[in-house]
């Protein structure tokens, strides 16, 4: 054996080495301590299901460009297990692969299991059948739903100890969180005992996991030790940990906001953010995590209620579609920059909160900012003074798809007109015990005998309907009727006559025909055909229609849009994809952030 292959054998050894060692990570309430060494952390947050895994490298690269230390995820239990024991790790659901695409860069992970997530998401992250389980009462002292919640974080724990992606092992995972916001709704529960056996045994079923790094809690103000209670806001500099040993976290810096359909786009300045994270490592914080720090794409049926857009772009520093937000990108870059200027000294405890000059004259601090100084007297940064040229970016039409040849086909409707279901019940039903998340869509069908045409002609159908999206917000949202559920139904003739059909026989059906089809598969469906758009007049004004194109993808790596502009409301796929729900847009009206936060 030649010495090139002693060398080559010697390198692959350390490299082994180095993968396995593992990473103590321990705290006190001034830093974060990794392997002795004193840190404070800046964080974003990024969702795996959110951006498609082609996009998760050049995400994750940017962010580290930015600045952060390391990235942030919530584990979206329904998504992962559809059907109860059946899992789906797949495509952009491999959150194993995601987090070593984090560790590749060399940045940390912080891994939120929930698995109750909220995040603007379907059902809050939870399964609809967990929601039919005899018995159940979902984020209390249930044993059932306590069984279930135990079993899942446990399979996402061993998935990542066995991938060895915690930091004891030698990966990038220094904390895991359990539960969410369950302060914000547990006196909603009036059972102030169940609710606190709840979150004593979250932390223990944790802790049982040994993962070998710390635990969190956000807004848990009662968090038993050894779990860390932590803040979300637009502000946390005021928040105070309740252990004086504990670190303080800011674990959702509300970068921006969700958007929700017929709203305005939502907008945090560059400047307002960046007075946040500086006013809070000024008093004390160690860890500063941006939400979202990519927002993404809330894609197929994703997006919770009530009425959240398809797109989740979040105002955040990388846009929908991974761009450069600018200048907030730029602008935290430039105060991350700063503040590690200065990370000896505030990770020792010897911060200074005053207003004070250099001798030779007094700084100017404008309003609502913070000056950060290099030695006291060397002006870095101000937060409300902005370098970052602002970029806008515009849609640009490719060449080959301004011209697109449509066909449609009518959404098959003829069991549903005859008022044929699946099955039926002499009352009206919830819609989520029904669909159990599989459509949008639920078809409640009767039949009414009519005799008198005087009476009953032109009368007015009232439906009591319970709304058409999930709430996944608060206290009980579980238990919030959906559909049609109970009504009333009411034939309403002349003179006010009524006849009421809640107690009919009802026929129900879940779902479309064309979604059985699979009418949005990339390859034709056998006996399915098409009307060519070229050949006859579009339908105008028909709801339930389907409609194809085909296009070239232009070339480059530049993100590829969709633009519905022209439609109404529905769902789109391409090449069998879902990207989501679509719906018309308007212009907002031209008031927006008054005069006392305009920069």
């Amino acid at each position: 054996m030649n010495s090139y292959s002693w060398i080559r054998i010697l390198l692959l050894g350390l490299a082994l080495l180095r993968s396995c060692s593992s990473v103590e990570v321990t705290y006190d309430s001034n830093a974060l301590i990794i392997n002795g060494q004193r840190r404070i952390i800046f964080s974003g947050a990024v969702h795996y299901p959110r951006s498609t895994v082609e996009m998760w490298p050049d995400i994750i690269q940017k962010a580290k460009d930015g600045g952060l230390d390391a990235i942030e995820t919530y584990i979206f239990w329904n998504h992962h297990e559809p059907v109860q024991r059946a899992y789906d790790f797949s495509g952009n659901l491999d959150f194993i692969k995601f987090l070593k695409l984090i560790q590749d860069v060399g940045l940390f992970v912080i891994l939120r299991i929930g698995p109750y997530v909220c995040a603007e998401w379907n059902y809050g992250g939870f399964p609809l059948w967990l929601h039919n389980i005899p018995g159940i009462v979902l984020r209390t002292d249930n044993p059932i739903y306590k069984n279930e919640m135990q079993v899942f974080t446990t399979k996402i724990v061993n998935m990542a100890k066995e991938a060895k992606l915690f930091a004891s092992q030698g990966g990038p995972i220094i904390f895991a969180q359990i539960e969410n916001e369950y302060g914000n709704v547990m006196g909603d529960f009036k059972d102030p005992v169940k609710t606190s056996a709840y979150i004593k045994w979250c932390a223990q079923m944790a802790v049982a996991q040994n993962i070998g790094v710390p635990w969190i809690m956000c807004q848990q103000s009662d968090a038993p030790q050894p779990m860390i209670n932590t803040c979300n806001g637009h502000y946390c500099h005021q928040f105070k940990p309740n252990n004086p040993k504990s670190p303080k976290i800011f674990s959702e810096n509300w970068i921006g906001w969700f958007q929700k359909w017929g709203e305005k786009a939502p907008h945090r300045t560059a400047e307002d953010s960046a007075f946040s994270v500086a006013r809070f490592f000024q008093t004390g914080g160690i860890l500063n995590n941006y939400y979202m720090y990519h927002g993404g794409t809330n894609f197929g049926r994703t997006s919770g209620g009530p009425y959240i857009t398809t797109s989740y772009d979040y105002d955040a520093p990388l846009d929908e579609y991974g761009n450069l937000n600018q200048p907030k990108w730029g602008h935290l870059k430039q105060l991350h920059a700063a503040i590690k200027l200065g990370e000896k000294i505030l990770t020792n405890g010897t911060r200074i909160d005053k207003d004070f000059g250099n001798g030779d004259g007094k700084y100017f601090v404008p309003a609502w900012s913070v000056t950060i100084l290099d030695g006291c007297n060397k002006e870095v940064f101000n937060t409300a003074k902005v370098n970052t040229q602002t970029l806008i970016l515009v849609k640009k039409s490719d060449d080959g798809t301004t011209n697109l040849n449509w066909s449609w086909k009518p959404e098959p409707i003829k069991d549903t007109l005859k008022g044929e279901g699946k099955f039926k019940a002499p009352q009206l039903l919830e819609q989520k015990d029904l669909t159990l998340d599989a459509s949008d869509y639920l078809w409640y069908m009767t039949t009414v005998a009519i005799n008198d045409t005087t009476t009953w002609n032109n009368a007015t159908l009232r439906v009591g309907t319970m709304g058409h999206t999930l709430h996944g917000y608060g206290y009980g949202f579980d238990m919030k009727k959906t559909g049609i559920a109970g009504g009333p139904v009411q034939l309403v003739g002349k003179n006010n006559e009524t006849i009421d059909l809640s107690n009919n026989l009802w026929s129900y059906k879940v779902g479309l025909n064309g979604e059985k089809k699979r009418l949005y598969d990339l390859q034709p469906r056998i006996g399915i055909s098409w009307v060519n758009g070229a050949s006859k007049t579009y339908p105008v004004e028909r709801p339930m229609t389907w409609y194809k194109a085909d296009f070239n993808s232009p070339f480059g790596t530049n993100p590829v849009v969709v633009d519905m502009q022209g439609m109404g409301k529905g769902h789109a796929w391409v090449n069998g994809h879902s990207i989501g729900r679509y719906r018309p847009s308007f212009i907002s009206s031209a008031d927006g952030c008054s005069d006392t936060c305009d920069y």
